[in-house]
Parts: C-alpha cells; sequence; structure tokens
C-alpha cells in the first residue's frame, strides 16, 4: 500500500516562506508524476481543488501560473521525497495541500498539511 504523508505547514506572515514535504513509503520512482494541489478554505476538496505544481519521473515540472516565480518542486528518489519551496507567500496561498503521486495503478493522496498567510 501507497503511503503519502505531507509535512511542513504552518502559519506565516506575508512575504515569508515554507517547506513542504511529501514522503512516501517506497520509491518514488515508481510514480510517474507527483506533486501538489490546494483546496482554499471553505472549498471542497475534491471538486474545488486546483494543481500547484508538478514534477515528473524524468524531472520535468510544471507550475500554476500564480505561484511561478514564487514556488519550487522537487524530489530527492534517495529519501522518497517530493518537497515544494514556497516563497514569498501570499495570503491568497493559504489553502490545505494535498501531496498526489500517479502511478499506472492509480493516484495515491496524502493526509494534506494546512498552510495559513497571515497578512
Amino acid at each position: 500500500q501507497v503511503q503519502l504523508v505531507e509535512s511542513g505547514g504552518g502559519l506565516v506572515q506575508a512575504g515569508g516562506s515554507l517547506r513542504l514535504s511529501c514522503a512516501a513509503s517506497g520509491s518514488i520512482l515508481r510514480f510517474n508524476a507527483m506533486g501538489w494541489y490546494r483546496q482554499a478554505p471553505g472549498k471542497d476538496r475534491w471538486k474545488d481543488r486546483w494543481l500547484v505544481a508538478r514534477i515528473t519521473s524524468s524531472g520535468s515540472t510544471d507550475y500554476a501560473d500564480s505561484v511561478k516565480g514564487r514556488f519550487t518542486i522537487s524530489r530527492d528518489n534517495t529519501k522518497y521525497t517530493v518537497y515544494l519551496q514556497m516563497n514569498s507567500l501570499k495570503p491568497e496561498d493559504t489553502a490545505v495541500y494535498y501531496c498526489y503521486g500517479d502511478t499506472p495503478r492509480g493516484v495515491y493522496w496524502g493526509q494534506g498539511t494546512q498552510v495559513t498567510v497571515s497578512s
């Protein structure tokens, strides 16, 4: 059973930084892609989530326009971990961030980590 565990969320002032981590229970090389979705406050997790960033097994990355230049996704295959470095945070970045991993057998999700950016 694949497990993804997020950490690193918290409360930060606008302009600050946080680094989220997503640790997998085994090798992340089995994932075609891994990344982060977020769910804004008061929104439905499955209907209103949207992709923040993703990284493929080959290392290619994609970002939502609203986070380009501020967020960086990376992976450490030896630690089975994907990271999301978030800089210049804004109040509108406040959300629950969910890690996911896409495999031929399906998509796996973490439990989510709360990020709150105060103005």
